[in-house]
């Protein structure tokens, strides 16, 4: 599962916003016809992820040592914050309010692939987030050393090695 890109799409009136398709593609495929999603802790934006991967968040939580205060304020504040949303038949979610607000969501929302996770920020946000963010990259000179592709998961791995192109996609 990878999330990938950033698609815009519009926020309606009831807070109803589709999740991009291949998005949409990915997190099905995981089991859960829907999204986890939780305020960043970091950032004004809502932090999106799969049912596998708050499993994942959760097991960390448990090689904690119980009840110190860093497990206390994870726990709050990623599992006890998180929401399960469903998508409609239209596969489309409805953030809840607290969430729209603390993000600073109007009527546009960024859906922005992170790998294994996804970010949906105001999109006026992330713009001025993403040349903050390539400034400071640029300034460190920064690099990114590729893991070999024996040390991938074979779908990752064969997909890596194939000849084929990435079309682009229908993002409705």
């Amino acid at each position: 599962m990878l999330f990938t890109g950033t698609h815009i799409h519009k926020l309606d009136r009831k807070g109803r916003v589709s999740v991009p398709k291949r998005f949409r593609a990915a997190l099905e495929a995981d089991g859960f016809a829907g999204i986890y999603v939780y305020e960043s802790p970091k950032e004004p934006t809502i932090e999106g992820c799969s049912e596998s991967h708050m499993e994942r968040i959760a097991a960390s939580l448990d090689d904690m040592e119980m009840f110190s205060d860093e497990a206390e304020d994870l726990a709050d504040t990623i599992l006890g914050a998180s929401h399960a949303l469903p998508f409609d038949g239209e596969g489309r979610i409805i953030l809840p309010p607290e969430l729209i607000e603390y993000a600073g969501i109007t009527d546009q929302v960024a859906f922005v692939g992170r790998g294994r996770t996804f970010r949906i920020w105001n999109p006026d946000t992330f713009a001025d987030r993403k040349t903050a963010s390539r400034t400071r990259l640029v300034n460190r000179g920064s690099t990114l050393k590729l893991k070999p592709a024996s040390a991938m998961p074979a779908r990752a791995a064969a997909a890596d090695a194939s000849p084929e192109s990435d079309l682009p996609e229908d993002d409705a």
